[in-house]
């Protein structure tokens, strides 16, 4: 599971009106579509989906070319995240030539099937993942994503939802490319959300690689975890 983030100098994902975050380059998005090209599916928040409307596709042809030699479909399933499916159906994301997942709960599922039944569009899979207290069971997703061929999976926001996936050891990997701005906010959003770790759970990363490309640097990172972390995943 690899997170692909890119940020403002000062740690922000978007602005604090949670704006459709645009401000990187031409080479960044490349970077992204790279990493969307390899993976088996890609996972965003219902958050992500509202802002942008829409979800990045592979449409470069040597990336199409290796994703075929591969085996593989064209496109990743696009995976949605959501505990209570609250979006509009009208989104251009439900017209994309996509496949599309719901990864919800019991009440989620109620939700986007009573708007199946009104004629909205539709998932091709809608996977009910829900622990005791009424929350996404994030070991059992990745379960059944697993069973359901989903080996590689790209994480694109928001921070909330890497937050959570980090609160229970599923990240690997960290893609961050650190634009040359500052938008500020002490509200606006930045890489990981949620209520945060103390400094003794703080999860640790290793440097992989460096690369500056004009004015951005691309950072990427593996996790870092000791043998009692490995033995309880």
């Amino acid at each position: 599971m690899t997170v692909v983030l890119a940020m403002s100098v000062d740690g922000k994902i978007a602005d604090v009106m949670r704006s459709p975050a645009r401000f990187s380059s031409s080479a960044d998005l490349a970077h992204l579509e790279k990493q969307v090209a390899l993976a088996d599916g890609v996972l965003f928040g219902a958050g992500t989906l509202r802002a942008y409307g829409t979800t990045l596709t592979v449409s470069n042809p040597q990336l199409l070319e290796l994703r075929s030699q591969q085996g593989m479909t064209p496109q990743p399933v696009q995976i949605v995240c959501s505990h209570s499916a609250k979006f509009d159906p009208q989104l251009r994301f439900f017209r994309q030539q996509i496949p599309r997942w719901l990864l919800t709960t019991s009440v989620g599922a109620k939700q986007w099937q009573e708007k199946q039944d009104s004629g909205s569009s539709s998932f091709e899979q809608i996977l009910v993942v829900q622990s005791d207290g009424g929350r996404i069971d994030w070991h059992d997703a990745c379960q059944k994503l697993m069973e359901m061929g989903i080996q590689r999976l790209a994480v694109l926001g928001g921070g909330e939802l890497v937050a959570s996936l980090l609160a229970v050891d599923l990240i690997d990997e960290v893609w961050l490319t650190i634009c040359p701005l500052i938008l500020g906010g002490a509200t606006a959003p930045t890489p990981v959300g949620g209520e945060g770790f103390v400094a003794q759970l703080a999860k640790h990363l290793e440097l992989l690689e460096v690369e500056r490309i004009n004015q951005e640097v691309f950072l990427h990172y593996r996790r870092q975890r000791d043998k009692t972390t490995l033995n309880q995943l």
